[in-house]
């Protein structure tokens, strides 16, 4: 099922959620702090993350959390990684604990490259792709700068991004990906330098963009000089349907196999795969990019751990490959379960998407419930969601919740459905129970 298309918006400021709706701390509570005034005009704009916010609200081991993205915890390769450990710190391990080049290990960045047939210097590694979507705000975007993000789109790029200062333009959406007749339109009066899409099982949404709007995304991005950034943290994890070609790899044939002449910036991630906590992740950029990127970081952090590098390099042959096998089949089975969960629990006018892979999928509410206003009350019954406006980054999205199907079993997804589904029928019959 799926939700209307958004409204093209434009915005001179984004400004965050007001995180007091849910119950989460404020500067306001932190304003007789004298050391409040020292804090830059820049940081004064940012905002914590909400779904980092909402976690803290439900430590409570009694509470079924649905907000995290959190890949599931047993099928880490706890022995695996051990045992990788093992064999770096006793071949390598001066050079393992020793300071690196910032670009990262070479043979990593030559197994990256080898995927896509591209020179090991345009693949940089970063410190799980967050950093990478804020290296590369701060090489791309200058204040003003309009940057055009899906509707809704991922909340820690418009973290990233916000710190600069950019404009936003919302491009519309729906269950194929961006309207790229939209963007066409947008684009004729709204010039812009940077587009940012997840395009595979998109976050929160979970919806993939098509082939055909890939390819004319490719085509007019190119045409307007739009770079577009593919952030691709999912790619991996299809459970349905079938596998499409990156819009890296589209616009890197269209540029003729140079990839300082492609129009595309793919940052991708071992996280959703491997392991999160070992906060490896890449970019696949053109030289001119990659060059500041590289001077950025060296600022940032100097280089991602060393000791991390070599373990993934030791994984991503064997280990890895079955990491995705199992993972998919897992996350498979768990969509297909929530989703029942939903048609069995949830009140029939509750519309869901239906992921081909990823963690997420994203409900919409009849139009009078806030689901902001309505999270304590879910906490209370002991299950929480990710509510929809911070995914909107000009506002919007009130009757709309994230849901993270990844690390929930079976068990959990119908207790956690079931509390859900009451909360929501109490809201039903007024805007406030």
């Amino acid at each position: 099922m799926s939700r209307p298309a958004a409204t093209v918006a434009v915005s001179e400021n984004f400004r965050p959620v007001d995180t007091k709706m849910v119950g989460m701390p404020t500067t306001a509570h932190r304003s007789l702090d004298p050391f409040d005034a020292l804090v830059s005009g820049r940081a004064r704009q940012t905002n914590a993350s909400a779904i980092r916010e909402i976690l803290k609200i439900t430590e409570d081991e009694h509470v079924i959390s649905f907000a995290g993205g959190l890949p599931a915890p047993e099928l880490f390769p706890l022995e695996e990684v051990r045992e990788a450990t093992d064999r770096v710190l006793r071949d390598r391990g001066a050079a393992a604990l020793q300071y690196s080049t910032t670009e990262g290990h070479r043979p990593l960045r030559e197994w990256i490259a080898r995927r896509d047939g591209i020179p090991t210097d345009n693949v940089q590694i970063v410190t799980g792709s967050q950093q990478g979507l804020d290296l590369l705000a701060r090489v791309l975007i200058d204040e003003g700068d309009v940057v055009l993000v899906e509707t809704p789109t991922y909340l820690g790029a418009l973290q990233a991004f916000t710190f600069l200062g950019p404009r936003y333009v919302q491009l519309p959406t729906d269950d194929h990906g961006i309207d790229v007749d939209a963007l066409e339109r947008i684009l004729a009066d709204h010039p812009a330098k940077l587009l940012y899409t997840v395009p595979n099982f998109q976050n929160p949404t979970g919806r993939t963009m098509s082939l055909e709007r890939r390819r004319r995304l490719i085509e007019v991005s190119a045409r307007h000089g739009v770079i577009v950034i593919e952030d691709d943290p999912y790619g991996e994890i299809r459970f349905s349907g079938e596998a499409l070609p990156s819009l890296y790899s589209l616009a890197l044939a269209e540029a003729g196999g140079d990839p300082d002449r492609c129009n595309v910036v793919y940052s991708g991630s071992f996280s959703k795969t491997l392991a999160p906590g070992l906060r490896d992740g890449w970019l696949q950029a053109p030289a001119a990019i990659m060059r500041k990127v590289v001077e950025v970081k060296q600022a940032a952090d100097l280089h991602t751990p060393t000791l991390n590098q070599l373990i993934i390099t030791e994984l991503v042959d064997e280990v890895l490959p079955r990491q995705v096998e199992r993972v998919r089949a897992l996350y498979g089975q768990r969509a297909t379960h929530m989703m029942d969960a939903i048609e069995r629990l949830l009140p029939a006018d509750v519309r869901h998407t239906t992921p081909e892979g990823g963690m997420f999928l994203w409900l919409t509410l009849p139009g009078h419930i806030d689901t902001t206003a309505m999270l304590p009350d879910a906490v209370a019954r002991h299950v929480a969601y990710v509510p929809g406006p911070p995914f909107f980054a000009l506002g919007g999205g009130t009757q709309t919740m994230r849901l993270s199907f990844s690390s929930a079993d079976f068990a959990q997804i119908d207790e956690g459905m079931a509390a859900l589904g009451e909360t929501i029928r109490v809201w039903e019959g007024s805007a406030r129970p």
